[in-house]
């Protein structure tokens, strides 16, 4: 059983959660409910989940200050946000602390148990949509404080130069959100393929996550080069 605790001040929102988990997937079992970030820490040490389903604004301790907090205390919880359209400028300061995936509220419930189980199996997910906004380069709050106490620093440039066509091919649909999983059935190419690839392609640009590989896909040409793909 995957054990699951969600974080949404929306009661309403949270309890009709639970019982979509609770009644369309027989692996997932929700252990407890938080109705903000501060009972969200709390709730962790108490119940010690897998995962935790937690939205991004909430009063008394926001998402991305309490996800930073449990995966300080708690690094081997993962956990997941669960939020609007309007929350992507969060995105990078929920990642940076320590989630692992970044949903939106719209989703199907059947994506969202996907997602739960990719997450519980170590993959990051995060939706399309906001992948894309990733990938465009649109700010965030760090963003935004950065910039504006560190002025003349550039971001890193990643040089995809050295990346074969299928890596690179790869590596865009990587930053739109696509799972390994996703990414074979899109190219005609085995799960393991497309993992040894990944590997290839951290090695070359000597990166380690999924999140660095946004990163490289955002600071370099790859959308020009690979759009086509989306359009098949």
């Amino acid at each position: 059983m995957i054990r699951v605790l969600l974080v949404d001040d929306q009661v309403l929102f949270v309890e009709t959660l639970q019982t979509v988990l609770t009644m369309k997937a027989e692996d997932i079992d929700v252990v407890g409910i938080a109705f903000n970030g501060e009972e969200a820490v709390s709730a962790a040490l108490e119940f010690e989940p897998d995962i935790i389903l937690m939205d991004v604004r909430m009063p008394v301790l926001d998402g991305v200050l309490a996800a930073a907090e449990i995966h300080r205390k708690q690094p081997d919880i993962k956990i997941m946000m669960l939020t609007t359209f309007d929350d992507d400028a969060y995105v990078h300061d929920a990642l940076e602390g320590g989630a692992v995936g970044y949903l939106l509220k719209n989703m199907p419930s059947e994506d969202l148990i996907h997602s739960i189980r990719a997450v519980n199996n170590g993959t990051l997910q995060i939706s399309p949509d906001v992948a894309s906004q990733l990938v465009g380069g649109r700010s965030s709050r760090t963003d935004l404080q950065y910039s504006e106490s560190s002025e003349g620093t550039e971001e890193i440039q990643y040089s995809i130069e050295h990346l074969s066509r299928r890596e690179r091919e790869i590596l865009y649909l990587m930053s739109r959100g696509y799972d390994n999983t996703q990414i074979a059935g899109k190219l005609f190419l085995a799960a393991q393929t497309v993992k040894n690839h990944i590997t290839h392609i951290y090695g070359k640009l000597k990166i380690h996550d999924r999140m660095s590989a946004m990163k490289a896909a955002r600071n370099s040409q790859l959308s020009e080069f690979c759009s086509y793909l989306l359009d098949e």
